[in-house]
């Protein structure tokens, strides 16, 4: 179980240091996901043990909590290594990162008055002996009045525990006592007068846990000085703070979709050939992308386009975004419900930039097909997944063979093309095409009516007639056109 969060062990606490976002789950929730960890400090004051209770101040609406593993210091640490940096961690307990989103307008990023207010970060009651756990193995989980809102594992952290105490080693020195909090998985929410917060750190493999850390919400009778920034809240942190607008009781803003259901369907019923001629007409000649092969023969594929850059192989560029969850991850990770990955690999195919198990994520996200002009690993595998697939080739390699996975949802080039977020992509046996947004359902409409047209050439040429002012049609055959197309409403 390990020892009591005692007094004395706040007492020890000389710095509160917090981490924003590290947990995939929230990184989600929130739509963001940073390529570093980053920090804020809470002061010593707000530190508390299970068992008390914690005031929404009064006049504020949306007091937030966060479960939260607290790492807490156990020796000086000044520069040290990743590799090192987890010796210098003491002991592990359960923590709550409170805050009020009524206040955040007027900190400008210190969060000092939102988060640093008395009580507004309990710990323990135990502390686990780091030395006996995995930082990778760990569980953390919440509850408000006995219902589970928080359960989630450090097994695939943004930035691992001992990255954090690393990094921030390097500019100021960690002393024993010192505590970081080190980010909130999803469901973090608001907590109301009369509520009861419950958060527990264990090993599941080992039975190993803090207990249960308590805190019961009050309501604050005393309101804010006028000579100070007052609450002040507006629908957007009202959305944040309970991670999202149907649980906040607000209506959903309703996104106007490019890619209507409808102009899909249209997509769908016309040859990409035809598409192509029509965007020739417009000027559009370098739409296409081209030299790849798709998985899945005989299927059209119609959606948005999310974007990821590959750029050329640099070992300590590598080293920095090649590991953990690097862009690729992201990528995969967000692609939406058909929405296209497209990658740029810039035609190398001298290894892979995509495998089955990314592959089956982005599946399982409802992804409409993924496009790369570089190579996939895990070919047959990656055929066999009920996913399209368009690649350059078939290759065994890893990524950092050859490419570092750099940024995600930018203009980029692809099979010759280029390619932006958003972007309509047609894809089929004959080719993909890139449409610009702006002109697809005058594109549509156009194609609709030339393969109506082509499908009465094709009944003229099947009758015997030559080609010749049939296709293209002159003034004469349009206007048999016209009464033949009046028969057919």
């Amino acid at each position: 179980m390990g020892n009591d969060a005692t007094t004395d062990t706040l007492k020890q606490a000389g710095k509160v240091i917090a981490v924003h976002i590290n947990y995939p789950s929230r990184a989600a929730e929130r739509g963001r996901t940073p390529e570093q960890p980053s920090y804020f400090l809470k002061p010593g004051s707000s530190l508390a043990l299970t068992g008390g209770t914690v005031e929404r101040p009064a006049g504020c609406e949306l007091l937030g909590f966060e479960g939260e593993i607290a790492l807490i210091i156990g020796k000086t640490a000044r520069r040290v290594s990743i590799e090192d940096a987890w010796s210098y961690v003491g002991g592990v307990t359960a923590s709550n990162d409170l805050g009020v989103y009524d206040l955040r307008w007027a900190d400008k990023g210190s969060n000092l008055r939102s988060k640093g207010g008395d009580g507004f970060t309990p710990v323990g009651p135990a502390i686990l002996d780091a030395a006996d756990v995995d930082p990778a193995a760990l569980r953390i989980r919440t509850w408000v009045n006995g219902e589970l809102t928080q359960d989630d594992t450090t097994a695939d952290l943004l930035f691992p525990f001992a990255q954090l105490v690393a990094d921030l080693s390097q500019l100021l020195t960690l002393e024993p006592g010192d505590m970081i909090l080190t980010g909130t998985p999803a469901g973090a929410s608001v907590a109301v007068p009369g509520d009861v917060l419950e958060i527990e750190v264990d090993v599941p493999a080992t039975g190993a846990t803090t207990g249960r850390l308590t805190t019961t919400v009050t309501e604050g009778t005393t309101a804010l000085a006028p000579f100070g920034a007052q609450p002040r809240i507006d629908d957007k942190q009202r959305e944040e703070a309970w991670g999202s607008a149907e649980k906040a009781g607000l209506k959903p803003k309703e996104e106007k979709k490019t890619l209507t259901p409808e102009l899909k369907a249209k997509l769908e019923s016309v040859a990409t050939a035809t598409l192509s001629s029509q965007m020739r007409a417009r000027g559009l000649n370098n739409v296409s992308i081209d030299g790849l092969t798709g998985t899945r023969t005989g299927r059209k594929v119609v959606g948005t386009a999310r974007t990821l850059r590959f750029v050329p192989n640099r070992e300590d560029l590598f080293k920095s975004h090649g590991g953990g969850y690097n862009a690729q991850k992201r990528a995969i990770d967000s692609v939406g419900e058909g929405e296209i990955l497209v990658m740029e690999a810039r035609g190398e195919k001298g290894t892979g930039t995509l495998g089955d198990i990314l592959a089956l994520r982005a599946k399982h996200n409802g992804a409409a097909a993924i496009i790369t002009d570089g190579g996939v690993r895990d070919y047959s595998t990656v055929a066999g997944i009920d996913l399209p697939v368009y690649c350059a080739n078939p290759h065994p390699a890893v990524l950092g063979r050859k490419h570092v996975p750099w940024d995600t949802d930018l203009t980029i080039a692809c099979g010759g093309a280029t390619v932006q977020p958003g972007d309509i992509i047609v894809a089929d046996d004959d080719g993909i095409l890139v449409i610009p947004p702006a002109i697809a359902e005058e594109l549509v409409e156009a194609c609709i009516v030339q393969e109506h047209q082509e499908e009465f050439i094709a009944e003229m040429v099947k009758a015997g007639h030559g080609v010749d002012g049939l296709y293209p049609m002159n003034a004469a055959w349009k206007e048999k056109y016209e009464a033949w197309a009046a028969e057919q409403v």
